[in-house]
């Protein structure tokens, strides 16, 4: 098989199928020194977002399941590519990737399928933005329309902070992400991301978990790609998942289906849970979370490649009900120096053996090897990963596993998991 990205989720993904008896062969491109270390995983250097290369690569192989970990690739038309050559590929085609590609599209078909979601408003032109903002006044949520690597949503606290995320953008701060912006009122409550699969007809969700978004403890700092995550979430009781099926999953696949999109793979929706206890979508991504992915597969008891294949061969409702082991899971993410900035790279890294004594699984993110050496490349380096009876276990036996790494200017939040105790 094979696996697109280089990331801790493509990790993830390679470790929790490399447990498959099916399988016996993985393939990342381009991988990690992680999945570079899997017994029976072997690194492509080849970009994600070469997809003729990719496919050519897939052929050759004779690879018979394909997985896309990463948003970039799935905009530019990885799984059409596959299935025109009768490829076997987990993700959805570049029109359903649109629900994530452009977040203006994302609302459109929110409003149309009537799922909850905040109040908003698109624009090509700062002037008219800004004008907006004034209008409705702070807090607001600013968001550049395209993909940003999950930084290119500001939550302004103040109209000089809104009006200064609005120039940014137009200015070029995303780049071509930012040529529209989208508007939205702020919402207040507490945010929860739902992983569901789904073969276009029929959508089963993962277990419920909670990514911490803000660099430093107690929710402080600039917005990062997430610092961590536990599953599952205690904020998603039994019938509130039933309410988040009904309004937000089931509706989006339909209203998908009804402009004539065939959604298959996994569909990522960020809520917003209100003080009164209903769900609103703040997003809607085309791909697993990172690093919800790392935390939520170690409790995966049904074989992942199963459910994938029956997503591809739209036979998920005839799959028994998905398994999971009756524990808690929490990921920790060890950042560079200067993330999410420019952070600092080439860092030797040590102590991940000695980590995993502790029962932990440590996923790389941003890790490669130098002269045999584990070094640092990039702001995301590791996800160390614990499961537990408890989420208060799973956390302890994280941060005991981190005791043991190091590389110069490692940065981590202390209080992951902070909201379920």
């Amino acid at each position: 098989m094979l696996i697109v990205g280089g990331g801790g989720r493509e990790h993830a993904l390679a470790w929790k199928l490399s447990h498959s008896p099916k399988i016996n062969q993985i393939y990342c491109v381009p991988g990690n020194a992680g999945t570079a270390s899997l017994a029976n995983c072997r690194n492509v250097s080849m970009s994600s977002d070469d997809l003729e290369g990719i496919l050519r690569f897939a052929e050759v192989q004779g690879i018979g399941l394909t997985v896309v970990g990463p948003e970039v690739p799935l905009a530019l038309g990885i799984v059409d590519n596959f299935q025109a050559a009768e490829m076997a590929i987990f993700g959805p085609t570049k029109a359903g990737a649109q629900i994530e590609s452009s977040k203006s599209w994302a609302k459109a078909l929110m409003q149309e399928a009537g799922i909850p979601t905040a109040a908003s408003a698109v624009f090509s032109d700062a002037a008219a933005a800004i004008e907006y903002v004034e209008q409705q006044g702070a807090p607001i949520v600013v968001k550049a329309d395209g993909l940003a690597s999950g930084k290119g949503v500001i939550v302004a606290l103040t109209l000089e902070e809104a009006r200064d995320s609005i120039s940014k953008i137009f200015d070029g701060q995303f780049g071509a992400a930012g040529e529209t912006v989208l508007i939205e009122e702020f919402l207040q409550g507490e945010e929860t991301s739902v992983l569901a699969i789904t073969d276009g007809l029929t959508i089963r969700p993962l277990l419920p978990a909670q990514d911490h978004k803000r660099l430093g403890d107690g929710d402080l700092g600039p917005n990062t790609g997430g610092m961590g995550a536990y599953a599952p979430a205690p904020l998603v009781t039994p019938e509130l998942m039933a309410k988040i099926q009904t309004q937000v999953l089931e509706p989006a696949i339909a209203t998908l289906r009804d402009r004539g999109i065939d959604y298959r793979g996994c569909l990522y929706a960020g809520l917003m849970i209100t003080p009164q206890g209903e769900p609103k979508v703040i997003e809607f991504n085309c791909r697993f979370g990172d690093p919800e992915t790392q935390a939520i597969l170690p409790l995966l008891d049904s074989p992942l490649d199963e459910l994938m294949l029956a997503c591809i061969e739209q036979r998920l409702a005839k799959m028994p009900p998905i398994e999971w082991k009756p524990e808690a899971s929490v990921t920790v993410v060890m950042a560079a120096s200067g993330y999410p900035e420019k952070s600092e790279t080439g860092k030797f890294i040590t102590g991940i053996g000695k980590a995993e004594e502790t029962g932990a699984v440590v996923f790389h993110a941003s890790t490669k090897l130098k002269n045999k050496s584990l070094v640092t490349a990039g702001g995301r380096v590791l996800g160390v990963t614990a499961t537990g009876a408890t989420i208060k276990d799973a956390i302890d036996t994280a941060y005991k596993a981190i005791e043991s790494i190091e590389f110069d200017g490692a940065i981590y939040r202390h209080d992951i998991g902070w909201r379920a105790l």
